[in-house]
């Protein structure tokens, strides 16, 4: 992509794809075939604008107000940050890791005219930052071990595939048949009195915070920026069988998310980084929206993605998020 370039570092990289879709696929296939507000200040395009006109406006975020960078931008995290499938680069090593020319960080680095070191990889956890990943393509090595004491950037989003937030929702799925009208999945991780999900989102907060403060030293000179995840969820109801999940677990799992986020904004606040709310100024782009307004895909794509990340129009929407960001101090 004119405007950024790939630095020479080794990268290899991820692919055990979280996503154990397998039987409640091939029940929503035969199920569906049944039926035939905005994050530091950033200005949004109007409502239902195309990817195009939504990279396009990322471009024009007044990059010129952000600080000239004298590094590198590196690039780390799961699969929102490589852009899986949106198509997968054929020279990205390794092809495991799905990493997308069309991903946030690219599109981020290109508009500051800045070189991009990309080792995101799908599926990585907080574990793959100091630890290599195995993908089905290759091997990713330690994230972190990208990072050098030049870099003038680091932008990352992680957190929801150490809680097997893929794996949750093909669980809330497949529940979803035996009672259509409840919330059985909120029944099933809150069996016993207590919430397994938000009980794991505040065991990822150390975690997250010890990976922030290893970033921190090895890029001492680097901003740091936590990218928040989207909205998936619609702020009320739902969308089964498209996506057959129950309206009472799609508001139980939009409750999990934002606990998600506030955990992650919260980590970036104790570490004097910056935390991109991308959550808000994708509210009514959820899965559950039609093809031409949404931001994330839901279990049949519409487009190149992956199930339940975000498409071109998204990462597009994530971009002028973070160009937003980097504009305040």
């Amino acid at each position: 992509m004119k405007g950024a370039t790939v630095r020479g570092r080794h990268v290899s990289g991820s692919g055990r794809i979280a996503l154990a879709l397998t039987g409640t696929l091939a029940a929503t296939v035969t199920a569906a075939a049944c039926l035939a507000a905005p994050a530091s200040g950033s200005a949004q395009p109007p409502f239902g604008a195309s990817a195009a006109d939504l990279a396009a406006s990322a471009v024009q975020v007044s990059v010129a107000t952000v600080p000239a960078l004298s590094g590198p931008v590196v690039a780390l995290g799961d699969s929102y940050t490589a852009g899986a499938l949106l198509p997968t680069a054929p020279r990205a090593t390794p092809l495991g890791c799905l990493r997308s020319t069309k991903a946030y960080p690219v599109l981020v680095a290109a508009a500051l005219g800045a070189s991009l070191t990309d080792v995101a990889c799908a599926s990585a956890g907080v574990q793959d930052m100091t630890a290599a990943q195995p993908t089905n393509l290759g091997t990713n090595p330690p994230q972190l071990n990208a990072l050098a004491p030049d870099d003038s950037l680091v932008l990352l989003t992680l957190g929801g595939d150490d809680l097997g937030f893929m794996n949750v929702l093909d669980k809330c799925m497949e529940l979803s048949f035996t009672d259509p009208w409840g919330s059985p999945c909120q029944a099933y991780y809150t069996k016993g009195g207590t919430d397994q999900l938000a009980a794991a989102v505040r065991a990822e907060a150390p975690r997250m915070a010890a990976v922030l403060a290893d970033i921190a030293a090895r890029a001492p000179a680097a901003r740091i920026v936590l990218v928040g995840y989207p909205d998936l969820f619609p702020l009320s109801g739902g969308c089964w069988p498209a996506v057959p999940i129950t309206n009472g677990d799609i508001a139980y799992l939009r409750g999990i998310e934002l606990k998600l986020n506030a955990m992650l904004a919260a980590d970036t606040k104790a570490a004097n980084a910056t935390f991109v709310n991308t959550f808000t100024p994708t509210i009514g782009h959820d899965f559950c929206q039609p093809e031409r307004i949404r931001d994330v895909e839901g279990l049949l794509p519409g487009s190149w993605a992956l199930p339940f990340h975000p498409n071109t129009r998204g990462q597009a929407a994530i971009t002028a998020a973070v160009l937003a960001a980097l504009r305040m101090p």
